[in-house]
C-alpha cells in the first residue's frame, strides 16, 4: 500500500507529465487515498484534465476537486460566442448531429437541454462543450428518451463487462430500474471505475447511471 505522501508525490509528477495541465499553480493534498486538488487553472478544461490525470494513479480512492478557473483575458469569450460555438460543435458532432440539444448560456455557463436516446450522447455533448474557450462551467440536463427493456439492459451491461479486458468484473452487481442502472461493488482502479461506467452508459435507454463502486 502506497503512503500518502508516495500517493500526492505521484499525482504531482503525472500532473507534470500531462501536457494539457498546467501544474504551476496547483496544489496536492492526500489524505488516507483521498486527493485534493487545490489551487487555480487557466481553463474549465483544464481542471477536469487535472482530474483525469489524478484518476490514472495507483492508490488514489477519491477526488475532491476544488480548482478555481482563472481565466486569462485572452480566453474571455462573450455569452453569444459562446452558444454560437456550442451549437456548432454540436451540430457537427458526428453523433449528435441528428439530436435537438439545445446550449443556454450565461455568465459562461453552459446550460444544455434536449433529449437524445443513448447516454453516451449525453456526456459526449459535455465533452464536446467542455473544451470551447470561455466555458466556466457546465450544467447538463439533457434527458434520454428511448424504450427500455428491464432485463436485456442488465444483460447487455454485464456481457459489455466481459468483453472489457481492462475491467475485472466479477465484484460488481448491476441493478437496473426503469431507466437507471446502479453499479455496486469494488474495482481495484479509477480505470476500471471508468471503464464501467461507460460501459454502462452504451446501453439503449439508461437515463442514469448511479455508480456506488469502491476502489480497492
Amino acid at each position: 500500500m502506497k503512503t500518502d505522501a508516495e500517493i500526492r508525490r505521484d499525482v504531482e509528477l503525472e500532473l507534470q507529465w500531462d501536457p494539457g495541465v498546467d501544474d504551476k499553480k496547483i496544489g496536492v493534498i492526500a489524505n488516507n487515498g483521498v486527493v485534493t486538488l487545490t489551487g487555480e487553472v487557466p481553463h474549465y478544461a483544464a481542471r477536469w484534465a487535472a482530474e483525469d490525470a489524478a484518476k490514472r494513479v495507483n492508490g488514489v480512492r477519491a477526488i475532491a476537486n476544488e480548482l478555481k478557473i482563472s481565466m486569462p483575458l485572452t480566453g474571455v469569450r462573450t455569452d453569444t460566442d459562446i452558444a454560437e460555438a456550442a451549437a456548432n460543435t454540436l451540430r457537427w458532432h458526428v453523433s449528435l448531429s441528428d439530436s435537438q440539444i439545445k446550449p443556454v448560456v450565461k455568465d459562461g455557463w453552459v446550460t444544455l437541454t434536449g433529449k437524445v436516446s443513448f447516454g453516451y450522447q449525453r456526456t459526449s455533448a459535455e465533452n464536446a462543450v467542455r473544451h470551447l474557450m470561455g466555458v466556466k462551467g457546465i450544467t447538463n440536463s439533457i434527458l434520454v428518451s428511448s424504450p427500455v427493456n428491464v432485463s436485456d439492459v442488465k444483460q447487455k451491461i454485464e456481457e459489455a463487462f466481459k468483453r472489457h479486458a481492462i475491467l475485472d468484473a466479477k465484484d460488481i452487481e448491476v441493478k437496473v430500474d426503469h431507466s437507471t442502472v446502479t453499479l455496486k461493488g469494488h474495482v481495484h482502479t479509477w480505470q476500471e471505475l471508468d471503464d464501467a461506467t461507460r460501459a454502462a452508459w452504451a446501453a439503449p435507454g439508461v437515463a442514469n447511471v448511479e455508480n456506488r463502486l469502491t476502489i480497492q
